[in-house]
């Protein structure tokens, strides 16, 4: 579980620095940063889904642990 923590923290800290790249962006008013903002903004949603996908996968995870706990003090 611990490698997941770690992968979330890392798609967190690259959505924070494309949350301010888009927001320099947007501040600049060119039309190149506005243009490059839509590639930044499609990278920020995927990696979303990506943390989305890791937290499920988190949950499973700890619902097995759990699971499996309670079914070994059961058993004993």
């Amino acid at each position: 579980m611990n490698k997941s923590f770690r992968q979330v923290q890392s798609v967190l800290d690259r959505n924070r620095i494309l949350i301010q790249q888009v927001n320099e962006n947007q501040q600049s008013r060119m039309h190149d940063n506005m243009v490059k903002n839509v590639s930044l903004i499609q990278e920020l949603n995927g990696n979303i889904n990506k943390v989305v996908s890791l937290y499920s996968d988190l949950n499973s995870s700890f619902t097995n642990v759990c699971q499996q706990r309670y079914n070994n003090t059961r058993d004993k």
